[in-house]
Parts: C-alpha cells; sequence; structure tokens
C-alpha cells in the first residue's frame, strides 16, 4: 500500500544557481539582484530589518541581526531530508529569503483594502461586482519595480526570461510549509513504524509561471525518484496566489483562529477569491486521481486543501481518504460567518476520517455540521445518508531522537556557553512567535510589562528574550509592538541591565537550541493555535544535559491545542488576561525544586509518548480500520440477502426470534401523521400466519406510539410490539404495555424542551411540534420552499441548543427529514429487543403462551432506517459471540448499514420472504 501524503508544499525545494560567465553575471544581477546576499528573487525585495526597539547595538551583533541563511536555517544544510524547523517562522509563499527562486508573474488582484478599491474605482460598486474582476475577467498585471524593469530592458529578446531557468539548480529542504508533519513523516520512515510506501505530493513553494515545460518535467522526473518520492502539482501563478494570499491567508487564516476579518481595510470582501482556492484544490485532487492505484491511501492536509477529500472522493467512490486540519477549528458561531461554510464542510466530508489536534475542535466541528449541514453529529462522527464519517482528535508531536541528534551540533554547545557567560546571573525567559494577530506577541508583551511594574524587585535580574519574526502585511500590529517595547525599554532599562531583548526576525537553529537550553522559563501566550510544538521542543532542552539549566516551567496559553495535552502539567493563562500572566511569570520563577521536577516529569513523559512519528501510525491505522468498516457497511458491498441459505436455517432451529421494523420495512408510509399499510391485508396475513407457527416469536419495532400500533396490530394477539423506538414494549400474547423511562423524567424534559422548540416555532413559519409520549418531533416540512434554507439553518441552530441546554436529561435531538427528532438517549430498539430476548430466555413456559422451548437459536432482524442500526448491531454481536446460533440482519434501506444483507425489493420483497417461511 502507498500513502499519499497530500500537503500545499512539498518538504523540498529548488535553489536556481547564478550563472558564472561575466555577461551571465551582469544579467544575473539583474534578475537575482546581488547574489552575495542571496535575497529572494522577488521583483519587491526585502530590505535587512533596521535594528528593533529595545536592543543595543551590542546585543544585535549578539544575536547575528541579518538575513537569514540556509546554513544557519537547517540542522543539515543542502540535505533536503534534515530535520525541520517544527514552527516555521518564514516568509509566505513567494518571498523566500534562503534560495534564489523566480518571481511571480501572478496578475494584480483587486486593491488591498476596501477603501482603496474604491478610491480606485469611482462610480464602481464597493464590492467591484460591477467592474469585471472575477475568475473569468481578465486582471492587470502587477507594476514591476525599478530593478525589474531595468531586467526586462535588458533582455528585449523574446524567449530570454525563461533561459535563466534552466537546468542549472539542486534539491533543497524546502523553508515554506509544515515542518511538524515533515519530521514527524520522516520520523515514522526511520523508525519503520509504517511499512509502507510514502510518496509527498504539494507544489514547490514558489511561483513557476517561469519555468518552461521541459525544466518543469525534468523536475517532476527528479522528484519522482526513488530518492524524493514526490509528486509536484504546477498551478499558475495568479492562482495561487488568489488560493493562498487571498484566500486563505486573509479569509480562512483568521476566521479558523477567531479573528473574524470584518474590517475596512480587510481583503476579505474579495470572495472572488474562493474561485483560486477551488481551482487549486482541483489541481491537488486530480494529481491525485492520475497518481492512484487501488489501496493507496490519500492523506489530505490542513485548511489550504478542504476541497480535496470530496473532489477526490466523486472521481474514487472507495478511495482511502483521511484528512488531518493542523490549525484550530473554530466554534459554529464563528464559522458560519464565512460564506462559502457550506462548501468547506462538505468538502472535508469527503473524507472517511477526519483528524484534529485536540477534543475541543472536534467537537467545533462535530456542532458545526449539525448546525449548518443540518446533519447527524454522532460522538464518534457524522452519519450522512449514505456514509458514515469518523472524526477523531489525535494531537501531532516532535520527533525526539531527530531532535537530539540536533542538538549534539557543535554550535549548539558554544552558543550555550555564550550565552551562560552573557546572561549570567539572570533569569530567562524565552519566546518565539510569528509577529502576527494570532501568536500573542503583544499581551505577552504588556503582561510582561505589567510584570515588572508590579514586581520590580525582578526587573534587575530576569530578561525576556522575544524573538518575533515580522511580516509585512501587519503594519499597524508592529508600530503597537514598538511602542510597547520601547516604554519598557525606557521605564526599566539601565546602562548595566536590559530587561527585554526584541528580535524582529528569526535566529539560527542553533542559537533557537541554545536558547530553549540555558532559558528558565518557555512564554507562550498564542491567542489561538492548533498545538504550538515550541513548547514541546523546550521540554527536551530542559532534561539539563548540556546546561546547569534544566525542569523549567511553561507558561502556555490555555487556547493552544498543547495546553489540553499537558494535562495540567503546564501553567495555563488566559493571553488576555494580563494580571493572570504577569502573577504566572512569578509563580514560574520562584517555583520549588520539587514542584518544577514533578511538571517536568510528566510534560516529558507526554512530549516522549506522543511523538510525531505515534502520530502518523495512530493515523493511519485508524485510517485503515475505519475504512474498512465503512466498506463493510456500504450498500454495494453488502450481499443480497441469501433466501435459500435462510430457508435452511430456519427449518434447522427450534426457536425463532423476529423483529421486524414497521415503517418502510413493513409498510411504505405515505404520511408520518397517519398508519398506512401497503397492501394490509397481506402484511396481517403474513404475520398472522408466521407468528401461528410453534417456536416462532414476532414483534413489530416502530417509533409509533403505543396506541398507534394496538389500533393498527388489534387482530393480530400472537405479534409484540416495540414502540416509540424502544421506549415501550407489549409482549407477544399480553395485553399491557410496558414503559421502561420514567414518566416524571419524560413531563421534566419534555417541559425544557418545548420552550426551546415554542422558540424556534415562532421564527419558522409553517413549523409545528409533534409531542408523542417519550419524544418530541420539530417539523418544518410545510415550510414555503423560498424559506427552507432559513428554516434548515434554524433547525441545525435548534439542534444544538437542545443537546447543550438538556445534556443532563439523556436526551438528544436528532436532525431527520424535514424536522428534529427529540428522544432519549438510554432506550432504543436495542435496548428493547436485549430486555424481550433476555426474558424470552429466563422463561420456558408452555402453558403460559410462551413459544420458547428453550434457548432462541434463529434471529431475524429487518429494517431499512438509522433507529434499526442499534438493532442490528445488537443482532450481530449475539451472532458473532455465539449466544445465538443463526443470526440474519436485513436492510430494506439505502444507506451505509450495519445489517449482513440487503433487500433490493423493499416492502413487497420482504413479505414475500416471509410468507415463504411461514410455508414451510
Amino acid at each position: 500500500m502507498v500513502v499519499h501524503v497530500v500537503s500545499l508544499f512539498l518538504p523540498y525545494t529548488l535553489d536556481f544557481q547564478v550563472p558564472e560567465s561575466p555577461s551571465q553575471q551582469s544579467r544575473a544581477e539583474d534578475y537575482f539582484g546581488d547574489p552575495e546576499r542571496r535575497l529572494s528573487l522577488l521583483e519587491k525585495t526585502q530590505p535587512i530589518p533596521a535594528k528593533t526597539p529595545g536592543i543595543t547595538a551590542d546585543e544585535a551583533a549578539f544575536f547575528a541581526q541579518n538575513q537569514p541563511k540556509a546554513a544557519t536555517h537547517f540542522v543539515k544544510p543542502h540535505d533536503p531530508r534534515t530535520l525541520m524547523r517544527s514552527d516555521a517562522h518564514v516568509a509566505d509563499w513567494g518571498a523566500g529569503l534562503l534560495f534564489n527562486h523566480p518571481p511571480s508573474r501572478a496578475q494584480e488582484l483587486p486593491p488591498r483594502t476596501l477603501l482603496g478599491h474604491y478610491a480606485a474605482q469611482p462610480g464602481q460598486d464597493l464590492l467591484g461586482l460591477n467592474n469585471g474582476v472575477g475568475i473569468g475577467a481578465p486582471r492587470k498585471k502587477r507594476s514591476p519595480t525599478p530593478s525589474a524593469r531595468k531586467s526586462n530592458a535588458s533582455r528585449s529578446t523574446s524567449g530570454q526570461r525563461g533561459k535563466y531557468w534552466g537546468s542549472e539548480w539542486t534539491v533543497e529542504p524546502a523553508e515554506q510549509g509544515n515542518g511538524g508533519l515533515a519530521n514527524a513523516i520522516k520520523a515514522a520512515e526511520r523508525d519503520n513504524t509504517v511499512g509502507d510506501d510514502i510518496i509527498w505530493m504539494g507544489t514547490l513553494g514558489f511561483p513557476t509561471d517561469s519555468l518552461e515545460e521541459n525544466v518543469k518535467n525534468d523536475i517532476c522526473e527528479k522528484f519522482d525518484s526513488e530518492e524524493l518520492q514526490s509528486l509536484v502539482v504546477f498551478v499558475s501563478d495568479s492562482d495561487f496566489d488568489g488560493h493562498y494570499t487571498h484566500f486563505c491567508k486573509t479569509i480562512l487564516w483568521p476566521v479558523f483562529h477567531y479573528q473574524i476579518p470584518d474590517h475596512p481595510k480587510s481583503k476579505a470582501y474579495e470572495d472572488h477569491s474562493y474561485g483560486f482556492y477551488v481551482k487549486v484544490n482541483q489541481a491537488f485532487a486530480d494529481k491525485i486521481v492520475a497518481s492512484y492505484k487501488r489501496g493507496d491511501m490519500i492523506w489530505i492536509h490542513d485548511y489550504h486543501l478542504l476541497l480535496v477529500p470530496n473532489m477526490v472522493r466523486q472521481k474514487l467512490p472507495d478511495a482511502k481518504i483521511g484528512f488531518f486540519l493542523h490549525t484550530a477549528f473554530p466554534s459554529s458561531e464563528v464559522f458560519r460567518c464565512l460564506s462559502v461554510r457550506k462548501e468547506l464542510l462538505e468538502g472535508m466530508l469527503g473524507a472517511n476520517l477526519i483528524a484534529f489536534q485536540c477534543p475541543e475542535y472536534e467537537e467545533h466541528f462535530l456542532t458545526t455540521c449539525s448546525r449548518l449541514l443540518v446533519v447527524e453529529a454522532m460522538e464518534n462522527g457524522i452519519q450522512l445518508e449514505d456514509r458514515f464519517i469518523n472524526v477523531v482528535s489525535t494531537p501531532i508531536g516532535v520527533d525526539p531522537k531527530g531532535f537530539s541528534d540536533a542538538r549534539q551540533m557543535e554550535e549548539v554547545a558554544e552558543w550555550i556557553a555564550t550565552m551562560k557567560e552573557r546572561y549570567k546571573g539572570k533569569k530567562i525567559i524565552a519566546a518565539r512567535d510569528k509577529l502576527d494577530h494570532v501568536r500573542g506577541v503583544r499581551q505577552k508583551l504588556l503582561a510582561f510589562e505589567l510584570f515588572l511594574n508590579k514586581y520590580p524587585e525582578y526587573k534587575e535580574d530576569v530578561v525576556l528574550i522575544q524573538v518575533a519574526t515580522s511580516t509585512p502585511d501587519n503594519p499597524q500590529l508592529t508600530d503597537v509592538v514598538s511602542e510597547i517595547v520601547n516604554r519598557i525599554d525606557s521605564q526599566h532599562s539601565t546602562l548595566a541591565h536590559q530587561p527585554l531583548v526584541f528580535l524582529r526576525q528569526d535566529i539560527p537553529f542553533s542559537q533557537y537550541l541554545a536558547l530553549l537550553s540555558v532559558a528558565d522559563v518557555l512564554m507562550i501566550t498564542s491567542l489561538r493555535e492548533g498545538m504550538n510544538l515550541t513548547c514541546h521542543e523546550y521540554i527536551l532542552c530542559q532534561d539539563g544535559s548540556m546546561s546547569d539549566k534544566k525542569h523549567g516551567p511553561v507558561i502556555l496559553s490555555e487556547f493552544t491545542g498543547s495546553s489540553s495535552v499537558f494535562q495540567g502539567g503546564d501553567l495555563a493563562v488566559n493571553p488576555w488576561d494580563y494580571k493572570t500572566c504577569a502573577q504566572a511569570i512569578k509563580v514560574a520563577l520562584e517555583m520549588p525544586v520539587e514542584e518544577k521536577e514533578r511538571r517536568y516529569n510528566q510534560l516529558r513523559g507526554i512530549v516522549l509518548n506522543q511523538t510525531g512519528g505515534v502520530w502518523v501510525k495512530e493515523l493511519i491505522d485508524d485510517l485503515n480500520k475505519f475504512h474498512a468498516e465503512h466498506q463493510q457497511r456500504e450498500m454495494s458491498a453488502i450481499p443480497r440477502l441469501n433466501i435459500a441459505g435462510l430457508t435452511n436455517k430456519y427449518r434447522e432451529a427450534r426457536n425463532r426470534l423476529f423483529l421486524l421494523d414497521y415503517d418502510g420495512t413493513l409498510a411504505n408510509i405515505s404520511n408520518p401523521q397517519h398508519v398506512h399499510l401497503n397492501n394490509p391485508y397481506r402484511v396481517i396475513e403474513t404475520l398472522t400466519k408466521l407468528s401461528s407457527i410453534p417456536g416462532n416469536l414476532v414483534y413489530v419495532m416502530s417509533g409509533r406510539t403505543p396506541e398507534e400500533l394496538s389500533r393498527a396490530f388489534n387482530y393480530l394477539p400472537n405479534v409484540g410490539l416495540i414502540a416509540e423506538n424502544g421506549c415501550f414494549v407489549r409482549p407477544f400474547a399480553k395485553d399491557q404495555w410496558t414503559m421502561f423511562p420514567q414518566k416524571a423524567a419524560m413531563l421534566e424534559w419534555k417541559e425544557n424542551v418545548k420552550q426551546i422548540l415554542q422558540y424556534y416555532h415562532e421564527r419558522i413559519a409553517g413549523s409545528r411540534v409533534e409531542e408523542k409520549n417519550c419524544s418530541l418531533i420539530f417539523r418544518y416540512d410545510d415550510v414555503k420552499p423560498e424559506d427552507m434554507e432559513s428554516a434548515q439553518r434554524q433547525a441545525g441552530d435548534c439542534a444544538n441548543h437542545i443537546d447543550a441546554a438538556c445534556s443532563s436529561h439523556r436526551i438528544h435531538a436528532v436532525p431527520i427529514k424535514n424536522g428534529v427528532l427529540i428522544e432519549p438517549l438510554d432506550w432504543t430498539k436495542a435496548s428493547a429487543a436485549a430486555w424481550v430476548f433476555d426474558g424470552l430466555r429466563k422463561e420456558v413456559d408452555g402453558e403460559d403462551k410462551a413459544k420458547a422451548d428453550g434457548d432462541i437459536d434463529f434471529l431475524f432482524v429487518a429494517g431499512d432506517d438509522r433507529e434499526d442500526e442499534s438493532a442490528f448491531k445488537w443482532a450481530n454481536k449475539l451472532g458473532v459471540s455465539g449466544v445465538v446460533r443463526d443470526v440474519t440482519t436485513v436492510s430494506l434501506g439505502k444507506r451505509n448499514t450495519e445489517a449482513a444483507a440487503t433487500l433490493t425489493q423493499g416492502t413487497s420483497g420482504l413479505l414475500s420472504v416471509l410468507k415463504k417461511l411461514s410455508a414451510l
């Protein structure tokens, strides 16, 4: 089996070489910029950052403030399989700093802000709906920078532009992409925990329109080699720019991290960028379908590719598809703000398995699907009409072995010694974050400022070293942070000591490892984050093997996935609660040695047991298991009922139990409000004859009330009845009904639920509430067609409202067709069937009209809907365990099922089978 790991960026990229001849060198300098600086090949190059506030010239030299280089960014430079930075804080697509890449040829999208768009398009509507901007409309090319114009002028000959992007390139480790994922896959391959071939699939991480077709073919051939085992997805620069820069980073990323992009300067109004998102997702899906072989596993990663699972499912119905979201997943209230919310959810639901970092995100997803798609969200997944999708939480980890090897580098030991000398006698608080609105750098600095103001005795002894990689998209945040840094510097710095060292760029990997090794505390205040593996790496560095500093506490935002994983071993804080954060710094600095060791041992055990390699193995094992279960439950995979074999089992049995669903199984229901039997005389005749045979026990199951079933089967006293999906049972040859739920408890929860239903009834014209003894049904099938979408949305809200408000009553709200069913959790058709079955096994009384003369040795269960699945599952277990010799479960429906056989002829076919058995 081959595992396709599908991610937006491959873990490998290319470095194009600069021509060596003088004439070529001159042209290359025009095109590349100064080759000695090795800047990215952008039309707009990024200058070296100026010295940041709050750091002296001496500190700047100490931390080597210069442009990042491949030699310091990677553990093994120029080795494509080197250890990656788990939480990579690198430039975005088209802005790489480590390697020579082609410039983007993406055409210009509308202005970056709504206000700018309006100013640029006088007389047009604010949203640009009338200016021809869209997926099919031509876009203006971006204005080149002066250096780019010079470059174009020096190459007047047609076709010269692609000349410099030819065969002179090398494969390098990627600076883009998900480092945690790459490390986890490499660890699984190295440790042989997954005995499968793994093939990567993704883009190269830079614009590719400048590459000629023969160059692309050479790249594909190289990446498809046994050494790299990767498939390259090529998309146009314009498509990728619209997908990644505009839709992913401007809309999806903020929403997934609870930052609603609703601001005049936001680009979220450019909802046409979703079209580019679709095109890139389709390109990935097409690549997957083209390379897929039967039996392969497809494992899709992260929010960039939410539509791919369903796109692949449409072409490969039986494929084994998994999806893992590395970011947070927001609550339904936040997710519903997306205009394409249904499309994104339906795209994800094309997978067999959807996995998240922690249970909170898993719960949010289940609730969102129930609320927005009005589908049944169960504890372990989503039940669609024809498929079941498992949903789990499996947090990612780091690669302890690879990380330990990286710590053995000579440069790390040197930097540890240097930092220990430089900060001798100081308590170091380490921090490394990207400077954006999600990582909480501003909140951290304000909390640290409050700490210094509140506990001035520490300001000579503590230093916060904040590594904050900057991005050009957040100038306002940069200004605010700079103001805070300047304030701390001016109020608390002295000639001898500086309590805050603020670096607005990343540091070499060796410095990063040394900083984690000599730190006394790690502080992470992300406002929302999928996991955050920096704290995992800090724990590995705090073992005391390379420094006298060890067992340092972790101050960790409670809104990170890692906080839920650490189970209280960290100092969890609310980043917006500056007072508590400041107090946490004091607690961490004053923590007794014994307490630090206890917490550290707890955290280290989690980090060492929950590694990236284990994460890979667990997800692959889960996907294999769930896919096999889904295949067994697919209607196309379930065999038709073997009537000849059933007949033989019937003949050999002495005591037989029939459990037959009523609605849709024995009878076609034309109106759920009324009892309507399809050919009632045939049904009554068949059941009468079947129940009159010695050794036969017949029970009819239904969601209808006892009163309705009593009227329908008053001529069949020897037929037992199960009403309201297992809440009532009338044993055969009896007149009295047994009620399982307590009547007082039923009245209590129904009273509470009615108040909620009344709220939604008033807001949905044409809705109504039906009441049964043990359940309520909120129906909206009489709603006008133009109001149906709004009614469905309200119904989803209603179901979630009831589940949240009334969980203590042991009830749940289940979306059904044009309605919501509210019923008890503890009573089902399976529980009623088990009560009947256990009673029959205990009773062997021929004089009491009991037809059993010993244990049941033939069990036949037939149904067609979700309520019957519990009975199928219960009966199948009896057969597998050997409690009942012959068990037959039959589904007449079209949904995936637990039944072991199907009957495609519907109710008529079932009645024919029962009539044939009764004739024996």
